[in-house]
């Protein structure tokens, strides 16, 4: 069964990407509410490991900027499949992500269906499972 780690602390759009994502058949989500406690999460669980990842950019204890970064330096998790959702203004983020290994960018307000959508298609794409 996929699994999906989503790093959010605002707790409703944690929920509404919950929501949205429980329309893809058999896949488990996982909330964090910081990159810190996401990295934990990521580092514990090898019996049920993550497949993609879902992250907010802005967040308390360590951003999402340095998950982000600690994931592609890892060679347990480099090839993970990376989407970022951020409210950030700066026009130079998305390209910065980008170069970080990210795999899709959506700027807030998103639509949770494209997202999930996005999500689908990297999890399909992705030979660490199949759903």
């Amino acid at each position: 069964m996929p699994r999906v780690l989503i790093v959010e602390d605002a707790g409703s759009c944690a929920t509404t990407l919950e929501i949205a994502f429980s329309a893809l058949r058999g896949v488990s989500v996982t909330i964090a509410s910081s990159g810190h406690e996401a990295w934990g999460v990521l580092e514990s669980d090898s019996d049920h490991p993550v497949n993609a990842l879902v992250t907010d950019l802005h967040m308390p204890r360590m951003d999402g900027f340095e998950l982000i970064a600690r994931v592609r330096r890892d060679p347990r998790h480099r090839g993970l499949p990376i989407i970022v959702l951020s409210g950030d203004s700066d026009p130079e983020t998305p390209e910065r992500v980008r170069r970080l290994g990210v795999d899709a960018f959506f700027g807030k307000p998103y639509s949770p269906a494209a997202v999930r959508e996005k999500l689908e298609q990297l999890l399909h794409a992705n030979p660490r499972h199949d759903i």
